[in-house]
């Protein structure tokens, strides 16, 4: 039996909601922001499956992720079909001027990762990490803006 931890974080980001959608939903381009994520390549056979790989310090895992729900510039919902498990969803809500960008991130922990730290301590630095990658993710869409 796994241990799933999940995780919500939100941040409201100054820009239009198309600009943010459009700069998210490029999933290539995470690593760009997201500080674990070491690449993303969405399959040129089915644009619904991409092959994800985490890298932090000594471990790394890689996974083939699905999209099971997507609602331009509203959500984009996925899960692992091989690798590492994990689910979650990203949702866009519009404010006219700005955009909240609210992720939330299940995962099965890892084993040896389980027997090496204690899930809460575990919890939250996954969680500060994802807060960090948002607000990456608010400086790069203001970049976006700029150039």
């Amino acid at each position: 039996m796994k241990n799933w931890l999940e995780h919500t974080v939100q941040i409201e980001v100054d820009a239009p909601i198309d600009l943010v959608w459009s700069l998210w939903s490029d999933l290539e381009q995470m690593p760009k922001w997201m500080k674990w994520i070491d690449s993303v390549t969405v399959l040129a056979d089915d644009s619904d499956l991409s092959r994800w790989k985490l890298a932090s310090g000594r471990f790394e895992f890689s996974w083939l992720s699905r999209i099971v729900k997507l609602q331009e510039k509203q959500i984009i919902q996925w899960e692992s079909v091989d690798g590492l498990p994990n689910r979650g969803a990203i949702r866009f809500y519009d404010r006219s001027q700005s955009s909240i960008v609210k992720l939330t991130v299940a995962y099965a922990i890892p084993g040896i990762i389980g027997q090496l730290m204690d899930n809460l301590f575990l919890g939250q630095i996954v969680e500060s990490t994802l807060l960090a990658d948002l607000d990456r993710f608010k400086n790069y869409v203001v970049q976006a803006q700029i150039k």
